[in-house]
Order: structure tokens, then sequence, then C-alpha cells
């Protein structure tokens, strides 16, 4: 902590003179390369044009920007302290019509229109022009020139204004144009470093306070009031030299809970005050030297303290107050108080006092309906103490001194049962999974036969741990369910069309195929059916002229007369029931005609075409032989011809030799529009009929 010294702070540093020192310092700094005078320029033309001061500088030099600002400012203090003088001399108050009184440049006008009004009222009173109050380098310029001022206006005589009138009207605008610094040699701190007066015949140097005057007349030197003796440190103060002054320092600190005072001493600081205290809202401040104690609103009852918190606190008297109970008592310590309790003999666990209170007996801790053990074990009493005897399946545990059920699946995993283990009390016991039954030693376990029970419809298999349900042939198992055996419609599946040539009947386990109920019986292999051949065995209708012809599911009675002059051949009548008949030519005596006819036999053939697949192209179907004479002299001209029965011309015949025979086939043509109208004309299940008959003539 300082503390200053008795006589006024020093007036602070003239304006002018601190520009002057600075600009001259920067000068010997800058060197020759940068024009300060230049800079401070720029600095008097912001301030003149701008009326601001904070605007940027464009210039790179530090030392310039700082010329600039100085500059700047003590044009702009000038400008406005000339502002404050012309207020002063044209209305004779400072009220100025800025409404920031508290502005920078309200501060400087006020101040210069102070200074001149007091300069103006010194004059007006008589009194010297030469300022002698603590006001200010500045401000005694101002007084100092409005009071001249004023003397020079008062100096004119009323008679003389009549002869003078133009030369006094010359003169007041001059006078009132006329910088009132002009003629003043102290003007810019004159030749002298801190305060200058001139007194009209001299300039007269002085220095601050705490500052002496050099044998130069101008300088001014600090003065150590340190060694001069000059302070007023007391007694455990250090005295500390500074500019211009000086200031002393305690030895040693206050410490916590104490604040030094403006003369150097330590002073309490009241915490409770000065709100930095940290009680809590149930507390009172109280403040105590150095310090303070936060003292609980809420007083507690006696037997009581209270902790930081507030909160009520048993009392222990047994311990804080010296021997509260007589010799041969206990104090027991209770509730807001405490009790004084006879002393008696102290016992051991499993010993307590008999009912004299003289001695420690033993305590029988197995006498009933104390089962210290648990139930069912046996307790055997022993002096201050007792030991259990634990039944099989349980052991003693020491520390809560019962015996403890002993669990062997957790203690002997995987070796007591063959699938499960449960713990019981005392014991344990085995189980199998589903599927398993337990054997006679209560610890293994063995596949059950589940289909001893009958659990499937069917059929059932036995697995390990488990079982089978499947179905015989023709039916499938649910998925319902996985026992019940469902009848499979082999009827429906989709290859159902192609179980049966005819007709697919379904029933239980299997199915059944089936043919029409006349032409047809079925075949060995239970699917296809077979065309009964009437004309073989005989349960056809057909009469005695009548050849029978055997169809796809019936039969036809065919009839053939020989043509004139042929007759039926005998071979055919041995023959009846064959598909051909032959005619012989017979001619009657003296027919020529008949004779010489080459046609010698006629054959009636009824031919069965199948038709039960389709033709991409030509086919032959049919061959007709003869044998050729073996002399070519008596070679015969064998001419093979259709005469019935290709009504749409579906049939050619060519005819060509091979092998020394003379072959006629039989092909056709159109072949799906034949197919369709055959089939149309047949009716039989299997796509075969007859094509019609056949006449072959050679």
């Amino acid at each position: 902590m300082e503390r200053a010294p008795p006589s006024p702070p020093p007036a602070p540093l003239p304006l002018p003179l601190l520009l002057l020192g600075g600009l001259s310092l920067l000068a010997a700094r800058a060197g020759a390369d940068v024009p300060l005078e230049a800079c401070c320029a720029d600095g008097h033309r912001m301030a003149t044009q701008h009326r601001d001061c904070s605007l940027p500088y464009a210039s790179e030099s530090k030392e310039c920007r700082m010329v600039q600002e100085q500059c700047c400012h003590n044009q702009l203090e000038e400008l406005h302290c000339a502002t404050g003088i012309n207020l002063a001399n044209e209305q004779d108050s400072c009220t100025t019509p800025y409404s920031d009184n508290a502005s920078l440049e309200a501060m400087f006008v006020k101040r210069c229109c102070h200074c001149c009004l007091l300069g103006r009222a010194a004059q007006a009173q008589g009194q010297s022009c030469e300022y002698n109050l603590m006001v200010g380098y500045q401000c005694g310029l101002v007084f100092r020139a409005c009071c001249v001022k004023g003397q020079e206006t008062a100096d004119f005589a009323p008679g003389d204004v009549g002869d003078l009138q133009e030369t006094a009207k010359i003169s007041e605008v001059k006078e009132e144009q006329e910088d009132p610094y002009l003629n003043d040699r102290c003007r810019g701190g004159g030749p002298c470093k801190q305060q200058c007066r001139d007194t009209g015949e001299e300039v007269v140097c002085s220095c601050f306070v705490g500052y002496q005057l050099l044998p130069d007349g101008v300088s001014c030197e600090d003065i150590n009031e340190c060694i001069t003796g000059s302070h007023n440190c007391r007694l455990g103060e250090n005295c500390i030299n500074t500019v211009g002054s000086f200031r002393c320092q305690r030895e040693s600190s206050c410490g916590t809970g104490y604040e030094l005072t403006e003369n150097n001493d330590c002073k309490d600081i009241d915490e409770c005050e000065s709100g930095i205290h940290n009680c809590l809202p149930d507390f009172i401040c109280q403040n105590t030297l150095g310090s303070f104690r936060c003292r609980p609103k809420l007083q507690c009852k006696s037997g009581f303290i209270q902790d930081a918190l507030g909160n009520c606190i048993d009392i222990n008297e047994c311990l804080s107050i010296s021997a509260p109970c007589p010799v041969g008592q206990t104090c027991i310590n209770t509730e807001g108080s405490y009790t004084c309790q006879k002393n008696v003999p102290n016992c051991g666990r499993g010993y307590h006092l008999n009912d004299e209170g003289t001695r420690c007996v033993d305590v029988d801790e197995c006498s009933p309906p104390a089962e210290p053990c648990g139930p069912g074990h046996r307790c055997v009493n022993s002096p201050g103490s007792f030991r259990c005897e634990c039944k099989a399946g349980y052991y003693f545990d020491g520390i809560s001194r019962t015996c403890i059920d002993i669990n062997e699946c957790r203690r002997y995993p995987g070796r007591l049962c063959g699938h499960k283990c449960e713990n019981t009390p005392g014991s344990y016991f085995c189980s199998c999974t589903v599927g398993f039954r337990l054997l006679a030693d209560g610890r293994s376990c063995e596949d059950m036969n589940e289909c001893n029970s009958s659990p499937c419809s069917q059929e059932c298999a036995n697995v390990y741990g488990s079982y089978q349900c499947y179905c015989r042939r023709g039916y499938q198992l649910s998925d319902v369910d996985g026992v019940t055996c469902e009848d499979i419609d082999e009827c429906a599946l989709p290859t159902g069309g192609h179980i049966c040539s005819y007709r697919c009947i379904n029933f239980p386990g299997s199915f059944q195929c089936s043919c029409p109920s006349s032409g047809y019986r079925l075949a060995p292999n239970g699917r296809n059916c077979q065309d009964i051949d009437e004309c073989v065995t005989g349960i056809h209708n057909c009469s005695v002229n009548e050849t029978c012809f055997n169809i796809q599911g019936g039969f036809r009675c065919l009839a053939f007369e020989c043509p004139e002059n042929y007759r039926r051949s005998a071979d055919t009548l041995r023959q009846e029931k064959t598909d051909t008949v032959r005619c012989i030519k017979s001619c009657r005596p003296n027919d020529v005609t008949c004779v010489l006819d080459p046609v010698h036999t006629i054959s009636h053939t009824v031919v069965s075409l199948p038709t039960f697949r389709e033709f991409t192209r030509p086919e032959e179907i049919i061959f007709l032989r003869a044998i050729t004479p073996a002399y070519p002299a008596n070679h015969a001209d064998i001419i093979f011809d259709i005469t019935e029965g290709n009504l749409r011309d579906s049939f050619d015949i060519i005819k060509r030799y091979m092998d020394g025979m003379t072959v006629g086939v039989d092909m056709q043509d159109v072949i799906e529009y034949l197919l369709k109208a055959m089939m149309k004309r047949c009716g039989c299940p299997n796509g075969r009929g007859s094509a019609g008959n056949r006449l072959l003539q050679h």
C-alpha cells in the first residue's frame, strides 16, 4: 500500500511541452528517413478538417503514426480551447450547446471557458494578470490572455472613440483574429523543461513538486525523499522513491481477514457487512477479528451441539465430561443426556451372569426351543460355546454357526446323474430328458421306446431319445401333428392324368384304373386298356356270309360279293374269319370277253390304319406284294389301285420293284385332316381305326 506525500500532487506536464519533447525523441530515433514534420502536419490537417483523431493513419512508420496522433490531439485541443474562449467573450457563461457534457470536446471547451472567465474577473477586480494558482500551464496562459485583453480594452477613453473609431474597429478586428498565445514566450513550453512563466520582463522556469531546479535554471531533476529524509513513513514501513514522489510500504502484509488502509494500517475486514461470507440461509453471520463465524438461527436443546451445517448432534457426556459417574458405576450415554449404571462382572461370549449377578455361568445354547444348528441337526453344548453335528448332505458353516445344505449338483457337476441333476435339502435326485427314462440305479438314463404306446396312426420307428412316424404306401404324414397319416389322392396329383389310360378312381391308400364298359379290358399292368378282339373270341354276331373285322373297342361285319364272272376262292371258304376275300375269274362257256379279260384274281382286304400319332411327312402305311413269273416273256402287268374309300384323295399308291417282287405302297398325304377325320369316325380310346375297304387288282 502506497502512502501519498502530504503536499498536493504535481500538475501534469503541459501538452505543448510533452509534444515538443516527444518530437525531439522520435527525431533522434527515426533519423532523417522519416519526415516527422510532415507527419505532424498530417495530424494538424486531420484535426482541422475532420475534428476526429480516431481515423486510421496510413503511414507505415510506427514513429510517424505516433507523431500524427499526438499532433492531431494537440491541434484538436487548441481548437476546442479557442471555442471556449470565444464562448466566454460572447455570453459571459460556459453553457455549451452540446448535449453530452462528458465528451472530450465539451470538457476542453468548458475548461478554457472557465479559465478565460477567471482572467476577465481578475482584470475587472484590478488584480494582476500573472496567475499564481496551481491550475496548470495551459489554463494559466488562457487566464493571462483574457486578462490582458480586458486591460487593453479598458485603456480606451470614451471621448477618444470619435477620433479613433476607424482605428478601433480595425484594431478590434485584428485582436479578435489574433492568437492570444502569439506573443507568449512560454508558448510550446518555452525554454523550460517543466513550468514556464513569462513575466513580461523575463521568462522564469520552475519545477513540479518532487523536483528541484538544476543550476542551469531550465532543467529539473527528481528529489529522492527517502535519502533526504523528507518522507513521512512510520516505523515498520519502508520508503520507496518514485519519480516526483515516494511511497511507504509495510515490511509485512496484514494477513488473511485484514486489509491495508490509505494510512498504511491493517484494518479488519467485516465479511458479514461486505457480504463475502459463505453462511447458509439458516445461519447468521457474526464478524470476528480477521474472520467471521456462522451462528445457526435455530438453537439446540441442552445435551446437543450444532455442527457446521446447523444440525443438532448429541453430546456424549461420558466422553466429554471427566468422570460424570461415581466410582463403581459405568456411564451410559443417552439421547441428550446420560445415565450411570452399577458395574457388574463382564462375562465373555457364551457366558452370562447368574441370577444373583455375582458370577458368570455357561449359556446352554442347545436348550429347547433354540435350534442354533438348524431344524433336525444335533446341537452339542460345550463351556462357552457349542458344536453342531450335521446330518448327511449338510456341512457346518463356521461363520453363521449353522448347518448348510450341500449342493451336490454344483459340487460334482456331471458326475452324479446321466442327464439332469436337481438339488434337494440334504440330498439330490436325477431326472432324464424327454425320450428317456431313469434306470433302477436312480442315476443312469436309457432310451424309451415310445412306439410301444402306439403314438402313430400307422407305422412307428423308435429313434434314440424320440420316435418317428411314417405311413404306408398311398398315405402321407400330416403336416399338422406329424403323427396322423392322410390318404394320397393319386388321381388329383399333377401326374394323375397319366396314371390310367382311361379313368382313375381313388380309394384310401391306393387307386384303380377303369376302362370303357364294352370293347376293352384292363391290361395286366392295371393301368392300360386293351382292346377285346371279338372276332377271335367269337363273341361277334356276324352272319356266315359276313366277315368279322375287329376295331378298337368293337368289331364290324363286312360283306363282299364277288363281281360277275368271278367266284369266291375255295381257300376263303375254309378261312371264313380272315380279313381277305379272294375272287377267282370264272367265265361262262363261250364268253370270249371274260376269257380275254387280263384280271384273273380280285382280293378284298380290310386294313386297319394306325392313327395314334401325328405325321410330319408322307408315310408308307401298306405294302402289297406280288410275285412275277420267272420268264420275262410271260411278265404280267400288275396294277395297284384304290377303288373305294379315298374320297378326299388322302392316299396315293406308288409301284416299285424290290428283290424280284412288284410292290405297291399306299402313302398318306393329308396328315392332320385325315387323322382328325379318322379319329372322329373311329371313336376308339387309343386313336386307331379302320381306314375303309381296299380293293387290290392284279
